[in-house]
């Protein structure tokens, strides 16, 4: 049976470009372990591996396949040993996170997503600010943000909740859900279609793995109960991606420890910030006592919490230290310390200078 590459996302643009690699064959990601890949092919899933070439050449870690990768490799079957992949075709879209230690490395999580499901539990472990970092880095990647409530069931105040997310979502579609009652899987199930490309995120034990066997109407991924304090179990050890019955696909991905936000732009997900931001009356505005700070003014009047703000401005900086060592990240901080102050006492002096020429 042959497997039909359009429904698998292969589009128009990609086969055009894979029409440059004569002789090769076009496959997707569908899992990986190490060195080893799993791509789905025309005929079938096989094998693979990237070649000796393709390793020299490669200029960083995020250059290398990754599950939803649309790669092209010299076989279609593996009746003759691991396929080998030569060639990483165009991402629309991409997911990173930062590696684990100090080497400051980018990972690819996914590529090629339409959707990102944003999936926060509405249990103990719900978390705001989390939820903001997460839908940074999700408008960040190309793909449409959807946010998730998943445990429903364990939520006593569904209605407040619902409430703290309208500062916070900024345009984006939330769905509620409960993987016991299966309470919003329907809804969840209008996002799928032939083609299109869902990667689930979310910290461990939300409930990514129970979404995605309900999608499927089978036990596809292993699920793991709460703990007694009802933080998450982890499950999930590695990217699968996952060709739903009905249509559709969908890309589970370990609960992110490490979250890697460089020069991520935060406009979409604080764009109420930003646009209070424009208001200020210095364009350097710190937003830290400036005479005529809009964002300032929202928060004495309500309209923004500290909390929002302070979430902002911890991403900002974060976003501006990631990826340099200790010495670089004191330099900018204290250059940053200093803009501050300066700007501040400038803004002070003006200030003067127009009461005294009022007076």
């Amino acid at each position: 049976m042959k497997i039909d590459m359009k429904e698998l996302g292969l589009t128009s643009s990609l086969i055009e470009e894979a029409s440059n690699y004569p002789g090769l064959f076009v496959g997707r990601v569908t899992s990986q372990y190490r060195d080893l890949y799993r791509v789905v092919m025309k005929r079938g899933d096989i094998k693979g591996e990237v070649s000796g070439k393709f390793r020299f050449e490669v200029r960083s870690q995020r250059d290398y396949p990754a599950v939803g990768d649309f790669v092209m490799v010299d076989r279609d079957n593996d009746d003759a040993g691991n396929g080998i992949i030569h060639a990483v075709l165009t991402r629309k879209s991409v997911f990173i996170r930062r590696a684990a230690g100090t080497s400051n490395q980018e990972q690819v999580v996914a590529s090629n997503i339409d959707i990102v499901f944003v999936c926060m539990s509405l249990n103990n472990d719900y978390n705001l600010r989390r939820l903001e970092r997460y839908l940074g880095v999700a408008w960040d990647s190309g793909a449409i943000p959807v946010v998730v409530l998943t445990k429903a069931d364990l939520c006593e105040d569904l209605s407040g909740r619902l409430s703290d997310l309208r500062s916070i979502v900024c345009g984006c579609d939330v769905l509620v859900s409960s993987g016991l009652t299966e309470e919003g899987l329907e809804s969840v199930k209008g996002y799928m279609a032939p083609g299109k490309t869902v990667a689930l995120i979310g910290s461990s034990g939300v409930g990514k793995s129970t979404l995605i066997n309900g999608l499927a109407g089978s036990e596809l991924l292993r699920t793991r109960g709460l703990r007694g304090d009802h933080k998450g179990r982890h499950t999930t050890t590695r990217r699968d991606l996952v060709v739903l019955p009905g249509g559709g696909i969908v890309i589970d991905t370990p609960g992110m420890r490490e979250l890697g936000i460089e020069g991520l732009d935060l406009s979409r997900a604080f764009e109420d910030v930003e646009d209070l931001a424009v208001k200020c009356r210095f364009r350097d505005c710190s937003h830290n006592g400036e005479p005529g700070c809009a964002v300032r003014r929202a928060m004495d009047e309500g309209s923004l919490s500290p909390d929002r703000l302070a979430s902002y401005m911890k991403l900002k900086r974060e976003a501006r230290y990631e990826g340099l060592n200790s010495k670089q990240i004191e330099a900018e901080k204290n250059a940053s310390m200093y803009k501050e102050v300066g700007g501040i006492k400038n803004a002070r002096k003006l200030a003067k200078s127009k009461n005294k020429s009022r007076g």
